[in-house]
């Protein structure tokens, strides 16, 4: 990940203010990303590569405060930075509650906000890092044929092959070929082993299709 650029995304309806923190951000190394509304910034997909987001709290379309939680359930590791016209306790407590890197009144220091950028890209980074071990299951789980899939869903969860056999309507030579096919392609060396990679990615539970 250390050739991705880093990547600072900034909403805000002012353009005065988009353009003042283009060229800050820019100057500082980093690649902004500039969106004049909420809805154009949740529309544009976001790439996994180190990022932050510069957020402007009252917006013409949707409250920054509720974008916030929107990210939450969408891209909890992206860090956000809020920044107002308007000092408001209430608003600033429940921001960082939230989880908000920082909370900066206009007309506020470029030092303030560039460090806070810097802290925000930094969890960013730490966030994606942790993250890549279960992308890289995710991705040998997805690399499974529709059988294999199923296969390893029965055996995580506690099927011998005679009973996996008997609810896919196949062999028990069969049901060992695609386990053994399946655990080669997710780098499982044991059954308990894969039993973990199962837990990771969330698959201990979920029944067969």
């Amino acid at each position: 990940m250390p050739d991705t650029p880093a990547l600072v995304f900034v909403v805000d309806d002012d353009v005065s203010v988009r353009e003042s923190l283009e060229l800050l951000i820019a100057h500082a190394g980093w690649q902004p990303v500039l969106f004049s509304s909420a809805t154009a910034f949740l529309a544009e997909p976001l790439p996994q590569a180190p990022a932050c987001l510069v957020l402007d709290v009252h917006l013409p379309d949707l409250n920054g405060l509720d974008l916030q939680q929107s990210m939450g359930a969408l891209r909890p590791e992206l860090p956000i930075i809020f920044i107002t016209g308007y000092g408001d306790i209430p608003l600033t407590v429940r921001a960082m509650r939230a989880g908000a890197v920082e909370f900066l009144t206009k007309p506020f220091d470029d030092a303030v906000l560039l460090d806070a950028i810097a802290e925000a890209l930094a969890a960013s980074r730490a966030a994606l890092q942790g993250r890549a071990p279960v992308q890289a299951l995710l991705d040998a789980y997805a690399s499974l044929t529709p059988r294999e899939q199923e296969v390893v869903r029965l055996v995580v969860r506690g099927h011998m092959n005679k009973q996996v056999a008997a609810e896919l309507g196949i062999s028990e030579v069969t049901v060992k070929a695609h386990r053994g096919k399946a655990m080669r392609k997710m780098g499982a060396r044991s059954l308990p082993e894969l039993v973990k990679q199962a837990a990771v990615i969330g698959l201990g539970t979920v029944e067969p299709a």
